[in-house]
């Protein structure tokens, strides 16, 4: 191992601990009861250990060594992706002290992870670009756009109103998800109950049929005892 590959090591490891470093956060955003923003700077630091160890790979010559980082950084990347949905419903939340712009730049935060995290060089190779789309409908003088051809960031740069739209349609999923845990939960409890009285069912037929056993043989012997009196 070179000494390039120590430091860089040294410098990921420092990087990847670097947000439990209480002096040097002690007055940033990351409070301690915030979950978001403790899991948004883990995401991140991840993120960027991942590039180094991309950027290492692409200098490595040995292709066992940059076959085993890629491997790494594959595996890392799908751990990251799972994170996305956390920081959406955590994004919902409520924080003391969070001004409303603050809440607004968390879901653009979190809608641009996915795209940071398969942006990260893996290995593998990058799917094709497809062009003409845009391009073929410029081309017809008959399409006419409201904004004279201009996509620019300020073009669909996010309003108040579409800002609320989607936070009310993930607070109404996440109404729906909690309403499908409890009729699960109630479906299971039900199986539970049934299963529970599977038993009784079983020994009140058992009676059943003795008594019904026991009442025939009565009425034969009855039978009997009143043809011996006649």
């Amino acid at each position: 191992m070179s000494v390039i590959d120590i430091l860089t090591r040294v410098d990921t490891i420092c990087k990847k601990y670097d947000k439990y470093d209480v002096e040097k956060h002690k007055d940033s955003n990351l409070a301690g009861d915030d979950a978001f923003a403790r899991l948004y700077a883990s995401v991140d630091a991840d993120i960027e250990a991942l590039l180094q160890k991309a950027e290492t790979a692409s200098k490595d010559k040995g292709r066992a060594s940059a076959v085993a980082i890629n491997a790494e950084i594959r595996r890392t990347k799908a751990r990251l992706l799972e994170e996305v949905p956390k920081l959406q419903k955590l994004a919902m939340k409520k924080v003391k002290g969070l001004s409303s712009q603050e809440f607004a730049a968390r879901n653009d935060l979190v809608l641009a992870l996915p795209d940071r995290i398969q942006a990260i060089p893996d290995g593998t190779p990058a799917a094709p670009k497809q062009t003409g789309g845009w391009a073929t409908s410029a081309s017809r003088a008959e399409i006419k756009f409201d904004s004279d051809g201009r996509f620019d960031d300020e073009y669909f740069q996010q309003t108040e109103e579409s800002s609320r739209f989607r936070q009310e349609y993930e607070m109404r999923r996440i109404k729906q998800a909690k309403g499908l845990d409890t009729l699960k939960n109630m479906a299971s409890d039900m199986n539970e109950e049934l299963d529970r009285q599977v038993p009784l069912m079983d020994e009140i037929d058992t009676k059943v049929d003795k008594a019904s056993s026991d009442l025939k043989n009565t009425n034969v012997r009855l039978r009997d005892t009143v043809n011996q009196v006649i």
